[in-house]
């Protein structure tokens, strides 16, 4: 018996069919090569777009005239188009009368790749103006210089600055404060300048940021008149704000918002004290001290804490840390277990300082803008990973909430708010 002939494979699929053909009419050795097949191909295609609205612009076929219009074509004018591909020259259809108004490539469109929003990628991840002109030359095959990247950059300022102005909620259950610093050119040199990040979960559960500030110094006052800002923009009532001993924070905080429940980070506060420890004992000054801020109740929080007294008197300097914080851990134990998950820590918008520092490592800033603009980028990404995902145990945390008064009334006032977000969310 003979062996069955092998079928030979046929492409089915329309990009299958269209590669063979290409495949079959131009002599293709390497990927420039398809490259340039490519843009001799793309052109056809968008001028028979464009034909093909002109048509139903005009309402009639080429060759073909109505006694009901007196507009025809006009000929055709040439563009040279930027693409992902390079350069395109195109041949754009007129009509006589000058009223069509192509869709595909709009007029005075010049640019089909979205080639801002790549350089503007390109400037969220730190890339520098030189570094962005030279990608968009070697993948585009065109040129764009400094001053067009400042310019396409620049525009983005418009947007920070009602970022930064726009309204906010009127109660957030949780905020996190903290600062980078940065270096910022200026007509005394460079110097390094805080900027600090207001990080917050709503009564929905999901994240949003604030707010950014640039401050050279840290006040009372300063964060009087941050927090002052954010009242201004609808913010009401804040419920737990966490920081790690912001110097003047706490004060201008509560004479804000006055029943805020400011939280320093235990984090932070095991960094501080394993400083006056000697490093080969880190790993029991550290398991100790988990007992006490780990413990189930208050009264075995404070037990515990007066036996690592005890065990660790030999080093006052760690003692002094947690005894002069001891009442942010005691007022951890006013709330239950899924609630003090979220406020003893800032690592949420430690996580959203790392991101920043990914773009900072080029060097000093010319200016304040610079640092909001490459900042606001960044959050942008941020968005997008968030835009999913909610505050995990979000209904457990809000019924260990409603436990205490104060944050029971402020979840009663707010809870038309959380109502209708929570329904828009399904």
């Amino acid at each position: 018996m003979e062996p069955m002939a092998r079928k030979k494979n046929t492409p089915n699929m329309p990009g299958e069919q269209i590669a063979q053909q290409i495949l079959s009419n131009y002599d293709i050795k390497d990927a420039q090569d398809v490259q340039d097949v490519l843009k001799q191909i793309f052109a056809p295609i968008f001028e028979s777009m464009l034909k093909g609205e002109l048509e139903n612009h005009l309402c009639y076929e080429k060759h073909e005239r109505t006694a009901e219009s007196d507009n025809y074509r006009n000929g055709y004018s040439k563009k040279n188009i930027r693409t992902s591909l390079g350069e395109l020259p195109l041949k754009i259809p007129r009509d006589r009368q000058g009223t069509f108004e192509p869709q595909v490539i709009k007029k005075h469109q010049k640019d089909i790749s979205s080639i801002e929003g790549k350089v503007l990628a390109m400037y969220a991840r730190g890339m520098s103006q030189r570094d962005i002109a030279a990608t968009i030359e070697d993948i585009y095959g065109f040129q764009l210089s400094h001053e067009q990247i400042s310019n396409i950059t620049d525009c983005v300022m418009e947007e920070v600055d009602r970022w930064r102005t726009r309204p906010l909620k009127s109660f957030y259950p949780f905020a996190f404060v903290d600062c980078i610093y940065v270096s910022v050119r200026t007509e005394r040199g460079v110097q390094q300048v805080a900027v600090y990040a207001m990080l917050s979960y709503d009564a929905s559960g999901y994240k949003d940021v604030l707010g950014l500030w640039i401050n050279e110094t840290e006040s009372k006052h300063t964060w009087m008149q941050i927090f002052d800002e954010l009242k201004a923009r609808g913010v009401r009532d804040l419920g737990f704000l966490s920081m790690d001993g912001v110097s003047g924070l706490e004060e201008g905080a509560k004479a804000i918002f006055p029943e805020v429940v400011v939280q320093r980070c235990i984090v932070h506060l095991i960094h501080n004290s394993v400083r006056y420890v000697p490093r080969k004992s880190w790993s029991a000054f550290t398991r100790q001290m988990k007992t006490v801020y780990g413990a189930v109740r208050a009264e075995a929080a404070r037990k515990a804490f007066s036996k690592f007294k005890e065990d660790w008197a030999d080093y006052p300097g760690a003692v002094a840390v947690w005894e002069n914080n001891f009442q942010h851990v005691e007022q951890l134990f006013n709330y239950g277990s899924a609630v003090r998950k979220v406020m003893y820590t800032t690592n949420a918008i430690e996580s959203v300082n790392a991101s920043f520092r990914k773009v900072t490592k080029k060097g000093s800033f010319p200016n304040e803008e610079a640092v909001y603009k490459i900042f606001y980028l960044r959050i942008l990404e941020l968005y997008q990973k968030w835009s999913k995902h909610h505050l995990p145990n979000l209904a457990l945390i809000r019924n260990q909430l409603l436990m205490d008064e104060w944050m029971a009334g402020l979840m009663e006032q707010y809870d038309k708010d959380f109502t209708q977000n929570a329904w828009h969310a399904l």
